[in-house]
């Protein structure tokens, strides 16, 4: 499988990454590897995940604060969002 991230997920991480990495550089640093270890792991394994919120996605939990939230499409996993789970997920429709 491929993997695909979305400028979406990839910013959620980067803002991820900057909120850590101003506190302390070598959790940001294990968080990121998590996040790259798990993703790696759906492009073997693209059911891994349990199935999401939103229909027609999954979700993995490679940490307890964190869940990514995938959608698999042939022979892709687009990563869609990457998101604190203290966070509203889903988002609230207005």
């Amino acid at each position: 499988m491929n993997i695909i991230w979305t400028p979406e997920a990839e910013r959620d991480r980067a803002d991820i990454w900057d909120y850590l990495e101003s506190r302390d550089r070598a959790a940001a640093l294990r968080i990121d590897a998590l996040f790259s270890a798990a993703v790696a792991q759906l492009a073997d394994f693209p059911m891994l995940g349990h199935p999401g919120e939103i229909e027609g996605t999954r979700e993995l939990t490679p940490h307890r604060s964190y869940r990514i939230v995938y959608e698999i499409a042939e022979d892709t996993v687009w990563i869609t969002v990457l998101i604190h789970t203290k966070r509203q997920w889903p988002p609230e429709r207005s």
